[in-house]
């Protein structure tokens, strides 16, 4: 039986990071979305005025009888440069900032432990560490955008997305 747990990425643009996740066995659902903002029901224009809050995220529901958190966890690393603040690639802005949103005590303490060892890699580190308070979804014109639009540009590389894709291999 599935074992389906919730977590909230923000790698700065959603489309490439929900198109990695898509990519890892045990992610059921992802819906890109506005996490952790001050305003009620936003939209791709709003939360591009950098003055609502909200960050672009992937919504991933997995099967935690499947694949780990820590793996997706190491997923999201290597999608995004957390000395990067309020940006990833030539995307800039409060939208853009990376962050991983958690719902339960559990979730959050093994982010606390993965954070703590990834913060030790890096001279500078941005990646926020909160609970999810809101989540709205996006347009759907957001929703799996990479794969309707294989060309569309993404700051995540095609060596990433490689990287990504052999996390599968592992045990």
């Amino acid at each position: 039986m599935a074992q389906n747990e919730t977590i909230y990425l923000a790698g700065g643009c959603f489309w490439g990071l929900e198109h990695a996740l898509k990519m890892l066995d045990g992610v059921k659902e992802t819906t890109v979305g506005y996490v952790n903002g001050q305003t009620a029901d936003p939209d791709y224009e709003a939360v591009c005025s950098d003055t609502t809050g909200y960050k672009e995220a992937v919504k991933v529901i997995y099967d935690a009888q499947v694949i780990t958190l820590e793996k997706i966890l190491r997923a999201f690393f290597i999608c995004i440069k957390p000395e990067q603040k309020d940006g990833q690639g030539y995307d800039t802005g409060t939208q853009y900032q990376t962050g991983v949103y958690y719902i339960d005590p559990q979730t959050a303490a093994v982010c606390a432990r993965f954070f703590a060892a990834e913060r030790l890699k890096h001279p500078a580190f941005f990646t926020e560490l909160d609970a999810m308070h809101n989540f709205y979804p996006a347009e759907t014109y957001h929703q799996d955008y990479l794969q309707k639009n294989p060309g569309g540009y993404c700051h995540i590389s095609q060596h990433e997305f490689a990287a990504v894709k052999a996390l599968n291999q592992e045990k």
